[in-house]
């Protein structure tokens, strides 16, 4: 018994006392290890790369192509302008969706003698429709987020200075500021399904946005039809969900800003390819006219009464809605190139692609960084 406790005592004393496992100590990998835990790194990268794209490319999955009997494309005209609807379906459906667009028209149309809009300005009714309530309540936001750049009491004005601007020669500074005390958001409101105004004089115009709620009207009479894949066109307003008939991304083009009155140039400054989104473009280089060697944009900046003259020739900007695009895009318009891409930076929300003129009048281009993997290269 003693030479065993010597013995234990002479092992205590050289160490060699059997360790015991620790679970959180580092561990050596043996030589067969090795193969398996780079397989296992492999393995992961694989895994990881097909379910993150990298920047550029696509997210969304290879999709088959539409069958030709399901491929259906519509084209007719409403609010003044033309439309261009393509989507997948066995089913045929413009006439449902000339129904859905008219009702969009009898709501918010001013040139429409019926519409809600028109009863609204004669003050003969204040009563709205779902239509109207919801795009006059986008519009509020919309005003809010841009200090009043947007604004729907803007119509005495577009009045004053008439369609395309054929009033010009006889408008002056006392007759745009007669009309100023009629001309803001907050002097109108929606209360209890009625517009209630500070001001009988006060009248409403929402051409900077009904067109793009029509496009979003038809889309979603297409998704409520149970159709995933489709693009909606109505005058270069648009929104897509799904793929194309090819079963890609769909792809749409903004064209280059130059002085066109008769709209008949259609040259592509950029393309991009996008899906669920909707995208609106506003312009000032096919509406202007000219005065003591300068332009004046057909947009007129509700703040102040007057056309503006900011260097922005092109604002497109994307978002899930097209109402949405399309207000932001007027707003930008008015807002001018610094003013608005500090709004952009509070408006994650939203892409924007502007194309603008430069201090020695050469044409440049800017867009939001969120918006950099959508363009074709």
């Amino acid at each position: 018994m003693e030479n065993q406790g010597e013995k234990q005592k002479d092992i205590q004393k050289e160490g060699k006392q059997t360790p015991k496992f620790d679970p959180y100590a580092p561990h050596k990998i043996r030589w067969w290890g090795w193969p398996l835990l780079i397989l296992l790194i492999i393995g992961t990268i694989y895994i990881f790369r097909n379910n993150h794209p990298q920047s550029g490319e696509s997210t969304m999955p290879a999709q088959p192509k539409w069958e030709t009997k399901e491929t259906q494309r519509d084209e007719g005209s409403i609010f003044g302008t033309f439309y261009h609807i393509t989507y997948q379906s066995a089913e045929n459906l413009q006439e449902e969706i000339n129904t859905v667009l008219k009702q969009v028209d009898q709501s918010l149309s001013p040139f429409n003698k019926n519409s809600v809009i028109t009863a609204i300005n004669e003050n003969t009714c204040m009563d709205t429709d779902s239509m109207f309530a919801e795009v006059f309540l986008l519009a509020r936001e919309v005003s809010d987020a841009t200090n009043g750049a947007f604004d729907i009491t803007v119509a005495p004005l577009v009045n004053l200075w008439g369609f395309g601007f054929k009033n010009m020669d006889n408008v002056n500074d006392e007759k745009v500021d007669s009309l100023l005390p009629f001309i803001g958001y907050k002097k109108v409101r929606f209360v209890d399904g009625k517009i209630e105004k500070d001001s009988p004089h006060i009248m409403l115009d929402c051409s900077a946005i009904a067109k793009g709620y029509g496009v979003d009207a038809a889309g979603k009479y297409l998704e409520s039809k149970g159709i995933k894949n489709y693009m909606v066109e109505i005058g270069g307003e648009i929104r897509v969900r799904g793929t194309n008939p090819q079963g890609e991304l769909w792809k749409v083009g903004i064209n280059t800003p130059k002085d066109d009155p008769t709209s008949t140039s259609n040259e592509i400054e950029e393309i991009i390819q996008v899906t669920q989104l909707s995208m609106a473009t506003s312009g000032n280089y096919r509406n202007y006219y000219e005065k003591d060697g300068k332009k004046f944009a057909h947009t007129i900046d509700p703040r102040t009464g007057h056309p503006i003259q900011h260097n922005i020739l092109s604002s497109t900007v994307l978002a899930q809605d097209c109402a949405t695009a399309d207000a932001y895009a007027t707003a930008f318009m008015v807002l001018g190139l610094e003013e608005a891409q500090k709004i952009l930076e509070k408006k994650h929300d939203l892409m924007a692609f502007f194309i603008y003129s430069n201090e020695d009048g050469k044409m440049e281009k800017w867009h939001t960084e969120n918006l950099s993997n959508l363009i074709v290269k």
